[in-house]
């Protein structure tokens, strides 16, 4: 009885060892350098740039600013959010999907884990209404919801 205990434990170890060996990070490295080396191949194929270049060239790409674009925030107050596990992420998601609004933050807390006080912080870009980020939350739920500070 015993040596099936311990074979049921090897077996869990190696399932284990298998899961942390081939973690999120790891694929998402692997992919992208499956990327990098597709996009080098095709590229010395043509036989127009070195893979050095190429490199480069993907670099450049990812570190370009862009315009410079003007943020303003405001306060929201969310009645209907109580409590940060579900209702807060469902807040953040549903604003955050507008193209106008660039991040949402919970309003500082007295106790973690626990919202007593139901605002968010919105970082918004120019354009942004305000009475139709209400109308979005209402529409998920989150009926009452007000701007406090602008």
């Amino acid at each position: 009885m015993r040596s099936v205990a311990y074979v049921v434990a090897i077996l869990a170890a190696a399932g284990i060892m298998y899961f942390i060996a081939t973690s999120p990070d790891q694929r998402a490295a692997d992919q992208v350098a499956d990327t990098t080396e597709h996009h080098t191949a095709s590229v010395s194929a043509a036989g127009s740039v070195s893979a050095d270049a190429a490199i480069e060239d993907v670099s450049a790409e990812s570190i370009v600013p862009e315009a410079e674009v003007k943020t303003a925030s405001l306060t929201m107050n969310v009645p209907e959010m109580h409590c940060p596990f579900a209702c807060y992420p469902s807040v953040k998601k549903n604003l955050e999907e507008r193209d106008d609004v660039m991040a949402v933050e919970l309003a500082p807390q007295k106790e973690e884990g626990v919202i007593d006080n139901p605002q968010v912080i919105v970082t918004y870009k120019e354009g942004f209404d305000a009475e139709q980020a209400i109308a979005m939350l209402e529409a998920a739920g989150f009926a009452g919801s007000t701007v406090v500070d602008q």
